[in-house]
């Protein structure tokens, strides 16, 4: 038996995408629909803390030694860059620990490094936008420690949405998100983003873009994107104003 048929060539070669997630992450599936067909994603979470959503909670998760170990953890199977998927835990401590956190994952071993709000500030910067709307599913302290970051990162926040959860934020059904982005609109606002990559976004993205006419950038969405971009790969999956950055 000859075996030079099609179904024989393969599998398409894998390209992997390291994700250091935070321990109560339960939007894989919304984060693989952001995946391309050769790419993979390789999770590790961080260890279990007994805290709700809050401001201690994104400091316990955003330690760097849990990064360094979970980052360890993914680099057997070679991902060409490894994400700390957290919005929270990378905004929480300022704009220089941001850059901590990638600096420690590549100091364990990652060959590059990404976070949600690193990720963040490169699309702000990319698409020149410097006054923005905000939601987030936090609580408000957390909440305005995201307008600290993205005011130290020079973008004003315009206007600013949030839903005061302690828990339970992969929940929140699509409608309840969509009023509040639409809330959160105003026209003095370039762009709106969504925080926080348990929050579930990916198909409200493209109808509201449409809608209000302008980016709306999300969390599991931008994480994605920048690392599909430092490994020379296109945009997948919605969100028009990124599409060609790269």
């Amino acid at each position: 038996m000859e075996l030079n048929i099609p179904e024989f060539e393969g599998p398409l070669a894998q390209r992997g995408i390291g994700v250091i997630a935070p321990f109560d992450l339960a939007l894989e599936r919304e984060l693989w629909r952001w995946a391309p067909l050769e790419v993979t994603l390789h999770l590790a979470r961080t260890p279990y803390e007994p805290v709700p959503v809050s401001r201690a909670m994104a400091e316990l998760v955003s330690d760097r030694r849990h990064l360094m170990v979970a980052t360890r953890d993914v680099l057997s199977v070679e991902p060409e860059v490894v994400a700390y998927l957290c919005t929270s835990g990378s905004f929480v401590n300022g704009v220089a620990y941001e850059k901590a956190l990638c600096d420690a994952i590549c100091e364990a071993g990652a060959p590059c490094a990404v976070t949600t709000s690193g990720a963040l500030l490169e699309a702000l910067h990319k698409l020149d936008l410097t006054r923005i709307s905000v939601i987030t599913p936090y609580d408000r302290e957390l909440t305005d420690l995201l307008h600290d970051f993205l005011k130290e990162a020079g973008t004003e926040v315009v206007r600013s949405s949030h839903l005061g959860l302690g828990g339970g934020i992969w929940k929140v059904n699509y409608r309840t998100i969509a009023e509040h982005i639409i809330g959160a609109d105003t026209p003095d606002a370039q762009a709106i983003f969504v925080s926080c990559t348990n929050l579930p976004t990916y198909d409200l993205i493209a109808p509201l873009e449409r809608e209000l006419g302008k980016p709306v950038l999300t969390a599991n969405q931008l994480t994605i994107w920048a690392c599909l971009g430092r490994m020379k790969l296109p945009m997948t999956g919605p969100g028009k104003w990124l599409r060609g950055v790269f």
